[in-house]
């Protein structure tokens, strides 16, 4: 803190230090030989399990022969076929088709395709692939470095995958996630029990390795689907049977919640642990046929913008089919939401331990998809107990396993029993994905001690949630209802920082769920209710969708102390309110409405002094997934992506509570270098950034720094170009070769910034141990310093060089080719 403290009196303060503060996945990428057919052929999928192929969204559904029909008589180009799908989606019309393409032909074709006009694009079928590895979770823990988890077959069983990425195209891993004890007494199930309700006449859908029909555990197996090229419909596995074995098994070992619910078993996954896109969009769309109720997916990956199947989930909530989801087996690691879990429309579910701690594998938020255009949102949205769970085993017996996996078919299992509340002839009038997401999150339990981006509203509990049901009229509410900067550490990071005039907005998004409709609209602008007249001192302004679709939005809040509020001290209170509308029922004769409601308490306390005031340089940090984003410490060589959202509340949390620890207020720049006042802040930071910079930047940042004395923090990272090559792969499903756009930090655009200052790293990938101030800390996958300005003080330490190129040209050396001094250095003010 010594160092701030120097910093804050008008020097130019620049360290460069590693901050890679989390591990990356783990990766199990295996390159494909392709081998196509010259001529314009219908295939089946067995004859193409090694091509690269295409999916083609229509925009319409029709009878797959007539998408077929439509191509080929539009599509001039040679060197491309049809492949036909033989499933139990068959019979039915749909959205899609799946064709190969010569790669000599792929640039035609696809250019052909795309500009017709009932298509809607192209995209690349990607093929998830797992690898069995023993030993994970050994004695319910996880172990470090090993990010995702996918399916546990048994006791102390995983496999590890990397999602493989390319710079136009992005393709993520769908990981089974991992999974051990009879639950539901604890969450009093047998109380439900009691009054009837036992899942009767509840369509369940497990999206997962099937189960063999015969299986002791279970007395409504009303069918099994297979969509994969294996011909069985049995689970060899294990997940499948565990997964359903938790929702709806009946031995008295290993009872589920919902013993009386209709499994409906979507093998998805074969023996091998391979899926296909296509595999899951026609399994979704004969969920969406057969009129499924609730759907439970103990899989996820990071990539948001997996288009074909994000926009499917969309399209099952749609459908008010209620798809729950397991968060992710990230944890303890912040920003490592798995999707579909962490869309606003799914139920995203955490783990927990019988203490009610968050287990150590569950993920964490915030979501890391909206923060390209503002601020993540609450997720997950319920936790549940996910360690040492008992299930069924694939013929007869239990096991117990571990992993958010685990703790999603617990919700699932509450969802199916919540269901079967509600009478038949009701339930699509009263249920849809968000009314049972308003009746989990109004009903949980909230824990002490974790914050709402670890535990969203808390644990599940089922009887408040039968209460809320049981008198449910359709309406819309806010997610959280309330912000109060007085509740810590349920808040933080808000609690953790009071809000004062002359700062950046505060920005906190919240969701809408609308339990009227599947469409919704905002009637008017959203409005503040201050409570008192301190309320007017506050700025406050709103960022929401036109359109409520499918069953949520968002309500994100800017909030601003305004000047006259310089120097007050206290608490603001008040209500924001917005009216949601949605269109009549069959039967109603106007449209439905409802007000909803977030409630504020804020702490407010005047101005601090400037050198007391941090600005966090958010805009030049490219977000993942645009390119390939390489990861930031190369001592993680499981994973490939910096995938973790790099902001203040995420990955960087932990450098958050440090410096408000020592009395520093810091504040996040969402905008170019050219839109804030310096004279108000003693430092700007700069971490891990991989974008360029403006000549306009790079002249205001020169003045702040030499006239108004702006102190400067730079995180440098690494970025070498040999190792960058060595970190190229050949993706097979994109048939191209990736090549990271930067390195751990973008260090050319980097020295452009520092040039005026005489300051410049080089190319050196750095890494030891070093000691300041008897502190022991660890300086991982940095680079060196090769100019420096005359006066300045520049402290060194010897740190081992691990670079692809070793010693280069005009690079500052000292001892052995090996070996360099470097940590970080300071400069006096020019």
């Amino acid at each position: 803190m010594k160092v701030f403290a120097l910093a804050c009196r008008s020097y130019i303060l620049v360290i460069v230090l590693s901050v890679s503060l989390f591990w990356l996945r783990p990766s199990t990428y295996r390159p494909q030989r392709q081998n196509l057919n010259q001529q314009n052929v219908t295939r089946s999928e067995s004859e193409v399990a090694t091509d690269t192929n295409y999916i083609i969204r229509f925009k319409q559904y029709k009878p797959a022969k007539n998408h077929r029909i439509y191509l080929e008589s539009k599509v001039r180009s040679g060197g491309w076929g049809w492949i036909e799908r033989i499933n139990a989606a068959a019979k039915y019309p749909t959205d899609f088709g799946v064709l190969w393409i010569e790669e000599s032909e792929k640039e035609a074709v696809v250019g052909e395709i795309e500009g017709l006009e009932m298509v809607k694009d192209v995209n690349v079928e990607f093929k998830y692939q797992r690898v069995l590895l023993g030993g994970s979770f050994p004695d319910g823990k996880k172990r470090p470095g090993k990010i995702f988890t996918s399916i546990s077959l048994e006791e102390g069983a995983d496999s590890s995958t990397m999602a493989n990425t390319s710079n136009t195209t992005l393709n993520w891993g769908r990981h089974l996630l991992g999974q051990k004890t009879q639950i539901t007494s604890m969450f009093g199930a047998d109380v439900l029990w009691k009054k009837g309700y036992t899942g009767a006449k509840v369509k369940m859908a497990i999206f997962d390795t099937g189960i063999r029909s015969d299986h002791p555990h279970f007395r409504n197996i009303k069918e099994r689907t297979n969509w994969t090229n294996e011909d069985t419909l049995n689970d060899n596995l294990g997940h499948g049977t565990f997964v359903a074995g938790v929702i709806a098994g009946q031995n008295s070992e290993c009872l589920g919640f919902a013993s009386d619910t209709e499994i409906y078993a979507f093998r998805l996954f074969t023996d091998n642990q391979i899926s296909y896109t296509s595999w899951f969009l026609d399994a979704f769309n004969y969920a969406i046929a057969t009129n499924m109720d609730v759907l439970n997916l103990s899989i996820g990956g990071p990539d948001y913008l997996d288009l074909p199947f994000v926009e499917k989930v969309w399209e099952i909530t749609a459908s008010n089919i209620i798809m729950v989801s397991a968060i992710g087996n990230d944890g303890p690691l912040y920003g490592t939401l798995n999707n579909p879990a962490d869309q606003s429309d799914v139920i995203g579910v955490g783990g927990i331990d019988y203490d009610d701690h968050i287990a150590s594998f569950s993920s964490r938020g915030m979501s890391t998809w909206e923060i390209p255009h503002g601020y993540g949102r609450v997720k997950p949205d319920v936790v549940a107990y996910g360690r040492d769970i008992i299930g069924s085993k694939i013929s007869t017996g239990c096991k117990s396993l571990s992993g958010t996996s685990v703790a999603s078919p617990v919700v699932a299992g509450i969802v199916c029993l919540l269901v079967s509340v509600i009478p038949e002839a009701r339930r699509k009038d009263l249920l849809n994905p968000a009314s049972m997401k308003q009746a989990l999150v109004e009903g949980a339990a909230k824990l002490t001690g974790p914050n709402m981006y670890e535990q969203g509203a808390g644990r599940v509990d089922l009887l408040e949630s039968y209460e809320i049901l049981k008198s449910y009229h359709p309406r819309a509410s806010i997610f959280p209802s309330i912000l109060d900067y007085n509740d810590c550490p349920y808040s933080w990071p808000f609690c953790r920082q009071p809000l004062y005039a002359g700062a950046m907005p505060v920005i906190f998004n919240t969701t809408i769920l609308n339990g009227m409709g599947v469409i919704g609209y905002i009637e008017s602008p959203p409005t503040w209710h201050p409570a008192n007249e301190e309320g007017n001192l506050l700025s406050i302004h709103f960022k929401y969708p036109n359109i409520i679709w499918p069953w949520t939005g968002y309500l994100a809040v800017h909030m601003q102390i305004k000047e006259e509020g310089a120097q007050f001290t206290g608490q603001i209170e008040g209500n924001i309110t917005v009216k949601i509308y949605s269109p009549a029922s069959p039967g109603e004769s106007g449209p439905r409405r409802s007000t909803c409601s977030l409630q504020l308490k804020l702490k407010v306390i005047p101005t601090p002094p400037r050198a007391k005031r941090i600005l966090w340089d958010q805009f030049h940090s490219i977000k993942y997934p645009p390119g390939y984003i390489p990861r930031d410490s190369l001592d993680v060589r499981n994973d490939i992506l910096d995938w973790h959202g790099d902001h203040l509340h995420t990955n960087f949390h932990i450098m958050y509570n440090m410096l408000r620890d020592a009395g520093y207020y810091i504040e996040t720049l969402g905008s170019p270098l050219t839109c804030f006042d310096a004279q108000q802040y003693g430092t700007l930071l700069m971490v891990d950034l991989e974008d360029d910079y403006f000549p306009e930047e790079i002249e205001k940042l020169r003045d702040d720094v030499i006239n108004t004395g702006l102190g400067l923090i730079v995180f440098a990272e690494w970025y070498n170009v040999d190792t960058m090559v060595k970190m190229r792969f050949f993706d097979d499903n994109t048939r191209s070769w990736w090549t990271p756009v930067t390195g751990g930090a973008n260090i050319p655009a980097l020295n452009n910034l520092l040039a005026s200052f005489g300051i410049a790293f080089g190319d050196k990938i750095l890494n030891g141990d070093f000691s300041i101030d008897g502190e022991q800390s660890r300086y991982a996958s940095g680079t060196n310093i090769v100019r420096f300005p005359a006066g300045g003080f520049l402290h060194t330490f010897p740190l081992l060089d691990s670079s692809e190129s070793g010693a280069t040209q005009n690079l500052l050396q000292t001892g052995s080719s090996k070996v360099v001094c470097l940590a970080f250095f300071l400069v006096m003010k020019l």
